[in-house]
């Protein structure tokens, strides 16, 4: 393989290997810390991040307030708390002069608050932001004031076209570098749009390319692309080395990192990364952010499909093929479905799917009593991790913290789904894994197939950046 050459990016000279961000407590200070320390660019997360007491003992983000508003302050104080924790442990170990990356989602709720609230009181402890899930357009206000670069998260030129020109132009200095996160090769939330088709992935090299040629009416032919999605041996990816077309590249790691001793993730979870076969990871749209999201098909996932598919078109008096009347409930309410699916609702009745939950669309899941009440407990729950959430219909704005739309129970609470995940310990580990939506990347069936890990080798992150350089 060629050698890597390093590049210059925000204003450091690096290895053009970044760590990219997994929130809720799994992109932490001491993965983040090694990674920098490696010679790379490590990222903590800033979404919902762990703290600690004066024994060390990660705090439980735990929610006291009765009202969604309260709640919603409650989780932005943890969020700072745990931002402030996890960047001092990443500078402790890197050392003075490596570069730290903050990764947040501009769908957080109260993300700007945050950022800027952890940038205040870590100054020249992190070096630079990304963040995606969305179209940030205050990230270059936000970061320039603060005096850190900044790196949205994209998924094709159009969508960069469409920042520069509205905010980013304003800062151009402080733009350290452009994430391009492939729509089908990315894990966690991916950026299609809805003229792309999630069944057909396209190459990325010409996107990429495109991207350039953007960034190019603009003077930014120095600034590095940073490719995000399916990347595993970077010598894979050889013509995109020095290749003048593309301009300076970085490549990002996401999955790479949680199979390292540094790695914060449960044991449970290692253990069933080393499982996964090709065809294991599901592109699906349950995600309450309304986004497309990769994930491990396992119980959960499987639970959320079955509900979407107990589903039912309804009218309330009897319109087309809804001529059938169903009862349902205490008061003898009637509804009126198609022929096919009144025959759908007996059978799933005899399983036990006795209870209808409405949706968004004007339709109807049915689920058992059991799921509608931790459900609707979960919607009434909210704490507003996310500003607009389709799961519990929480809002940062508008009379009451709502959006006024109907909760989404074919979704689930990202929140309280990605905690348990990420804190899962003791004999019950394993099943908190299965049966929680755990985000992977698309290429994470690779684990079970790479002689790199053969024999249950777990390699420290230095090991795996060496061999990362090297080629395998």
């Amino acid at each position: 393989m060629k050698a890597v050459n390093p590049i210059l990016m925000g204003g450091k000279e690096i290895l053009p290997l970044i760590e990219g961000g997994k929130g809720v407590a799994v992109s932490t200070g001491v993965s983040a810390g090694y990674w920098s320390a490696a010679g790379g660019v490590g990222t903590i997360s800033v979404v919902n991040a762990d703290s600690y007491d004066d024994k060390g003992n990660i705090i439980p983000q735990i929610y006291h307030a009765k009202t969604r508003r309260e709640r919603h302050e409650e989780l932005i104080k943890y969020a700072i708390s745990g931002g402030i924790s996890q960047a001092r442990i990443a500078r402790e170990i890197a050392g003075s002069n490596a570069p730290i990356h903050a990764n947040v989602m501009w769908e957080m709720g109260g993300c700007e608050t945050v950022i800027s609230a952890v940038l205040e009181q870590t100054k020249g402890t992190i070096t630079g932001v990304t963040c995606g899930a969305g179209m940030p357009f205050r990230l270059s206000e936000l970061a320039s004031k603060n005096g850190v670069y900044y790196y949205p998260i994209i998924s094709s030129g159009r969508a960069f076209n469409a920042l520069w020109r509205r905010a980013y132009k304003k800062h151009p200095e402080w733009l350290g570098g452009v994430v391009y996160e492939d729509p089908w090769r990315a894990g966690g939330h991916n950026g299609l749009s809805n003229s792309e088709n999630p069944l057909e992935p396209q190459d990325p090299f010409p996107r990429v390319l495109e991207l350039r040629k953007v960034m190019r009416q603009y003077g930014l032919d120095n600034t590095p692309i940073i490719m995000a999605g399916s990347v595993w041996w970077l010598s894979e990816w050889e013509d995109w080395l020095d290749n003048p077309d593309l301009g300076p590249i970085a490549f990002q790691f996401g999955t790479r990192p949680l199979l390292t001793k540094e790695s914060p993730i449960p044991q449970a979870w290692k253990d069933r990364l080393r499982t996964l076969k090709k065809g294991d990871i599901y592109l699906n749209q349950f995600s309450p952010t309304g986004f497309y999201s990769s994930a491990v098909k396992n119980s959960f996932l499987l639970d959320l499909k079955a509900r979407s598919e107990r589903q039912v078109s309804f009218a309330k008096e009897p319109e087309g093929e809804l001529i059938l009347p169903y009862e349902y409930g205490a008061r003898g309410r009637v509804i009126y479905v198609t022929a096919q699916d009144r025959e759908h609702i007996a059978g799933w009745e005899q399983q036990g799917f006795t209870q209808m939950l409405l949706t968004p669309d004007n339709t109807y899941v049915f689920v058992t009593p059991e799921q509608a009440k931790l459900i609707q407990k979960e919607q009434a729950d909210c704490m507003g991790c996310l500003s607009m959430c389709r799961f519990s219909n929480w809002s940062q704005h508008g009379p009451e913290f709502t959006t006024g739309n109907r909760p989404d129970p074919r979704s689930f609470c990202i929140q309280r789904t990605l905690q348990e995940i990420a804190h899962a310990s003791g004999e019950h580990a394993e099943e908190v894994v299965d049966h929680n939506l755990m985000f992977s990347g698309t290429q994470g069936w690779r684990f079970s197939n790479d002689p790199f890990y053969a024999n249950g080798f777990t390699p420290t992150v230095k090991e795996l950046v060496d061999r990362i350089l090297t080629g395998y």
